[in-house]
């Protein structure tokens, strides 16, 4: 998201986070980042193939998740918890059941035409598509809306997707996103709010 902090603005010239500084090098957006470090420390193949045709599904997957699964599962966070906490004001209970409809869309759209009856999105090893899917995920399951409760497939999907990462280390990175309902508790400086609180709301648009 935008972060108006001078360091961030020195390593990301689009003023936002997550960003990456390697040296003399920056590099903004997480998906470009992820490759990045893929290519650089020459990881395992599975995460992103040098089989070009594993390659494409990888990108296939990311380029469609930013119009789909990124354009709806964040905003469950977004209108549960963190415009409330810069408003003060809780939104209609309609605009959450617009964007889970949407999610429900989208993920009725990964099962099929991506999960399919593989183990993960593009066959029987985890990749950088799953990591980047995950994450969006459980999003809303940290404000309490589970998404994978009545999806079998999708439930199981996300149980591999544990397994070949680590549990430990799962839960580790996803710590901060199932604790987020926390934040309600902490003071805001109304200044930030004032800044932050169009911000957020224009993102729902």
């Amino acid at each position: 998201g935008p972060s108006n902090s001078e360091g961030t603005g020195k390593v990301s010239l689009l003023k936002k986070v997550p960003a990456l500084k390697d040296g003399d090098f920056t590099l903004a957006e997480c998906t470009a980042i992820l490759l990045y470090l893929s290519r650089k420390y020459n990881t395992p193949d599975h995460w992103y193939p040098s089989d070009i045709q594993k390659r494409a599904r990888v990108d296939e997957y990311l380029s469609w998740h930013h119009a789909n699964i990124r354009a709806n599962a964040p905003k469950t966070m977004w209108i549960k918890v963190l415009i409330p906490l810069f408003t003060g004001q809780p939104l209609p209970s309609e605009k959450l059941q617009e964007v889970m409809e949407g999610l429900s869309t989208s993920l009725k759209q990964f099962e099929e035409r991506f999960l399919q009856d593989k183990a993960f999105i593009i066959g029987s090893e985890i990749s950088l598509a799953d990591l980047v899917a995950i994450v969006e995920l459980m999003q809303p399951v940290g404000v309490g809306c589970d998404i994978f409760e009545d999806r079998p497939r999708l439930r199981e999907w996300r149980r591999r997707v544990e397994d070949a990462v680590g549990k430990e280390l799962f839960f580790q990175a996803h710590e901060m996103i199932l604790n987020i309902k926390e934040l309600s508790n902490i003071q805001i400086d109304p200044q930030l709010k004032e800044q932050l609180a169009p911000v957020l709301m224009k993102m729902l648009k």
